[in-house]
């Protein structure tokens, strides 16, 4: 089913053509006038704002809403306090990775689930069969992102809390331009950043009035093309781009704090999740390319003649000055500073295995010794 966003007007404005591929069944705008190596400069700096309303969110509300969560995920959702939120790894009952997830728990009965493109629709209908739970897709909730370290200057004085007491993947109803809205504290970009959750019809004025309260800080909309970079540069994971082979488990891509490995209940693929433990086939990594362009997603690594991984994303990064790419490596490569060299359909070029993240490498934008 087609979805739209009522922001699609401001995107057009923008310079969004909204004609490429789809996310979610919707449009989405993956660049603007504006270049995505500035809008990028301006989430680092300033503050960017995204519409990221193609996520899919799922009410799940009930007596049995923590049973039905709690069988889904791999982590103990039974310890999950209202107003807070985790990620969590979702398997198929092979225990590998079959969608992105996060669990927003509202109260004792009421959870939402925001997802991505994988298996969560169908894996939670079976689960619901016989409990006493309501699963409803949210089709109306718009969600906005705003991005960067001027972020809570600009929201904070629009509140009628202290926005700074709000801590990471923490949620609370509010109001803001007198519209009822959910804010929370995370988002895709490496920075510190709020999502507010609001309704299709408030969705134009809640951004409209962000856009306006920024001005002063410098804010600027950016496009999907901007948050791709950002989530590069800062080492996160997207699903199914980094779970290339179809049967990724969580140990594989560095995930295992996804997995609550003395979790008490039963979930989809723990057996199978828990007995991959110890048996991971590749790491995860980081790397630095010599290389002025991006490479390509797909390209083989390589030692010697030896395939030894896969690029699984890759973007230049100006912000940076490097060519980045995230990627599966055979684990006896995947020492900091291993050469390797990556071939590609159009190119190849050196490289070499870099920590990741590659920007804030110790997450103070997002983790801050102190409260912002």
């Amino acid at each position: 089913m087609s979805r739209n966003s009522i922001l699609n007007e401001r995107h057009r404005a923008l310079g969004s053509r909204l004609d490429g591929d789809t996310w979610n069944d919707m449009p989405v705008p993956w660049s603007y006038d504006t270049n995505p190596d500035d809008e990028v400069v301006a989430v680092r700096s300033r503050a960017g704002l995204y519409d990221i309303s193609a996520l899919n969110i799922v009410n799940v509300s009930g007596p049995d809403a923590e049973k039905a969560v709690d069988q889904l995920v791999a982590r103990d959702i039974t310890k999950l306090k209202p107003g807070h939120s985790l990620l969590a790894a979702e398997l198929n009952e092979a225990g590998a990775i079959c969608d992105d997830i996060m669990v927003i728990r509202d109260s004792a009965t009421a959870f939402r689930l925001s997802h991505g493109t994988g298996a969560t629709k169908e894996n939670l209908a079976k689960i619901a069969q016989g409990l006493n739970v309501k699963v409803e897709p949210d089709l109306d909730v718009h969600i906005l992102s705003l991005q960067g370290p001027k972020s809570v200057e600009i929201l904070g004085p629009l509140l009628d809390f202290d926005l700074k007491s709000l801590a990471y993947f923490q949620h609370k109803p509010a109001k803001l331009f007198g519209k009822d809205i959910y804010i929370a504290r995370g988002g895709y970009a490496g920075e510190l950043g709020y999502e507010v959750y609001c309704r299709e019809q408030d969705a134009v004025q809640v951004w409209d009035g962000i856009m306006k309260a920024g001005e002063p800080f410098g804010v600027i909309a950016a496009s999907w093309n901007s948050l791709d970079l950002t989530r590069i540069e800062a080492g996160l994971l997207f699903f199914p781009s980094e779970m290339v082979e179809g049967d990724t488990t969580p140990w594989e891509v560095n995930m295992g704090w996804g997995v609550d490995i003395d979790k008490p209940g039963d979930y989809i693929g723990k057996a199978a999740v828990l007995a991959s433990r110890g048996k991971e086939r590749f790491r995860q990594i980081g790397l630095i390319c010599r290389a002025a362009t991006a490479v390509e997603a797909g390209a083989g690594i390589y030692m010697d003649s030896k395939q030894v991984g896969v690029v699984t994303s890759a973007a230049y990064s100006r912000y940076l000055m490097q060519s980045l790419a995230l990627a599966h490596i055979a684990p006896e490569f995947a020492k900091t500073g291993t050469a390797v060299e990556i071939r590609g359909k159009t190119a190849s070029c050196q490289a070499y295995v870099a920590p990741i993240p590659f920007y804030d490498p110790l997450r103070l934008r997002t983790h801050p010794k102190e409260k912002v």
